[in-house]
């Protein structure tokens, strides 16, 4: 990773770290947590007032997020559900309840505060049916083929890698599986330059692609039936946009040998690449599993 992508990560790790300390804060004053709102255009307010009023305040008041991914997932009883960038988990506290008993929701965060927050506000919520992981977007720390649904909620336009997020996002989903995603799209004819202008990383606006990139960045990472469908706007030319695609039944040739013979190893064959096994290297879980890539 370059200096500038590891600076940036730091810069989103820090604002969402503050933003978990105010809201744990904010749970001791009189009146509970104020939520952490950037402006109308992002956090709980674009959630709707029966599923803010079923989940803990700190959940409410902790998200930062440009849409409702949980609305438009189409979560089923008994599916697995990631949610990338969890946060606070008001994300995955939703989707448990919308799977239900038999199902998982899992929430993948980097920030140590946030997922000390969410795993509190699971605790309240009574959540039996949740597990939050530490990691990056980047480098998933789940085995292939073990997730139904993957959401996220204005987080994938902060990452620096997003063709490792999205590599990452089809290696974990099981063949047929789907994404169901809020984020941030920019218009075709704005500059990277332009985009900057209109807000930084942590507001969620510079890092976004815009709908061409996202697409064809889909399409690289193996996507199918993919839809970019913008909601409302968040400044001017950039979208908060809800985006669908399936990862397909069979799976493209060259692809499934690529992820067998790498099993046991994330992000393969990539800077960003881990040990699924937190007690072998990744040297010697390619060894195990035989695998072919073994630079």
């Amino acid at each position: 990773m370059s200096e500038q992508s590891t600076d940036l990560r730091e810069t989103v790790r820090r604002r969402y770290a503050a933003a978990a300390v105010q809201v744990t804060e904010g749970g001791t004053a009189c009146c509970g947590p104020q939520p952490v709102e950037i402006d109308e255009n992002f956090g709980s307010t674009l959630y709707a007032a029966d599923e803010r009023d079923a989940l803990p305040a700190e959940a409410v008041a902790a998200s930062l997020g440009c849409g409702n991914p949980t609305a438009v997932a189409d979560l089923h009883e008994g599916e697995r559900v990631l949610d990338l960038g969890s946060g606070g988990g008001i994300d995955v506290l939703l989707s448990a309840r919308r799977v239900g008993p038999t199902g998982k929701a899992y929430g993948l965060d980097m920030t140590e505060e946030m997922l000390a927050l969410a795993l509190t506000n699971a605790k309240k919520a009574g959540a039996t049916n949740v597990e939050f992981l530490k990691g990056t977007i980047e480098a998933i720390p789940l085995p292939g083929n073990t997730i139904d649904v993957v959401i996220s909620n204005c987080v994938i336009n902060l990452s620096t890698d997003k063709a490792s997020v999205f590599a990452e996002t089809y290696r974990v989903l099981t063949p047929g599986g789907r994404i169901g995603v809020s984020d941030v799209v920019a218009d075709d004819a704005l500059s990277a330059a332009q985009r900057a202008e209109r807000g930084d990383y942590v507001g969620c606006i510079a890092g976004a692609l815009s709908f061409t990139e996202y697409r064809e960045g889909l399409e690289a990472a193996g996507f199918t039936n993919i839809e970019i469908a913008p909601t409302h706007s968040v400044a001017d030319g950039m979208h908060s946009a809800i985006v669908r695609a399936t990862k397909p039944v069979e799976t493209p040739a060259g692809a499934a040998e690529s992820e067998a013979g790498c099993c046991g190893v994330s992000a393969y064959c990539t800077p960003a690449e881990t040990s699924v096994d937190p007690t072998s290297t990744v040297a010697q879980a390619k060894a195990a599993s035989g695998c072919g890539c073994q630079d």
